[in-house]
């Protein structure tokens, strides 16, 4: 079934304990392409200045990604991001952001792209993921993603999106901060009672937890990571693991959900043993499907 993401096409600087990946291809709609191409064809939806060093046609040779949403723009900088991560790996400082062509009007969506059914909103400013949404027809389980500086600075835009989407996917401090409150339970009712039917928590390390409208549960650890090179795109490969898998079967239900996230975290457990892309491109749908049996044996009991 048709997936569509829309997000950040990026050029990232990353420094970590394991050396630095300087000018690297990121960005959150790449990441989750990578990552959803295992299971379903992917239409990406983004932007992109003159100045990209990266030919998107080659990086997704061989996947099936669809580049007709991809807009170049003549007179406009490429997006970029500069960050530097601690010992720990949990701790992440942004030295650097230019927002460049993502300060600008979003991409407009192809025609081609309008009956998707499944939609991704990566994360970007709240009234952005809003109007390329309603470009979408009727009918579409949406997911989107958020941030803290949205959730400080454009609450109330936010809050119309989570009346239009069916999941929002978030990490723990973001849910405590968009909920006002610690408990992170008692947080995703409260984003629960704002309009998604689904909210899923990311924990790090220490996995996620899902909760829907319907009262039932989900917590699944992370895969267990030997060593961890680079975190960013993580959480990206996360969601696009789970869409990719639920656009595969065509089934949004609690079973279906709960596979899907199992997915997701396999498909960021490959995505943090190297810089940028290289976890995700040097493995085949075999690898997925293998960590997936593996991650299955470890939680039953």
């Amino acid at each position: 079934m048709s997936l569509l993401v829309t997000g950040s096409i990026a050029i990232d600087t990353v420094s970590t304990p394991y050396g630095v990946s300087e000018d690297c291809l990121g960005g959150s709609s790449v990441y989750f392409s990578m990552a959803a191409s295992f299971f379903t064809p992917v239409r990406l939806l983004g932007v992109i200045g003159s100045d990209c060093p990266f030919d998107l046609a080659k990086v997704f040779a061989g996947r099936d990604v669809d580049l007709t949403g991809l807009e170049v723009r003549e007179n406009s900088k490429t997006f970029r991001w500069k960050g530097t991560y601690s010992d720990n790996m949990d701790d992440r400082r942004t030295d650097c952001l230019e927002l460049n062509v993502l300060a600008e009007a979003p991409p407009r969506v192809p025609d081609e792209y309008k009956d998707s059914k499944y939609v991704f909103l990566a994360n970007t400013a709240p009234a952005l993921q809003l109007q390329l949404l309603e470009q979408i027809e009727k009918g579409v389980f949406a997911a989107a993603d958020t941030m803290n500086c949205w959730i400080e600075n454009e609450l109330d835009d936010l809050k119309q999106l989570l009346k239009k989407i069916d999941c929002l996917i978030i990490n723990e401090d973001e849910a405590r901060m968009l909920a006002d409150e610690h408990n992170l339970i008692k947080a995703a009712q409260k984003i629960l009672d704002t309009g998604p039917s689904v909210v899923i928590i990311k924990k790090g390390e220490s996995g996620s937890i899902t909760y829907n409208s319907d009262g039932e549960s989900f917590i699944l650890p992370a895969f267990p990571a030997a060593e961890v090179k680079d975190p960013t795109g993580a959480g990206d490969s996360f969601a696009g693991g789970l869409m990719g898998y639920l656009a595969q079967v065509c089934k949004t239900d609690s079973e279906s959900l709960k596979t899907a996230i199992a997915y997701g975290t396999v498909a960021a457990s490959f995505t943090i043993a190297d810089f940028s892309l290289q976890g995700l491109t040097s493995i085949d749908k075999t690898d997925i499907d293998g960590r997936f049996e593996t991650l299955r044996k470890l939680t039953h009991f």
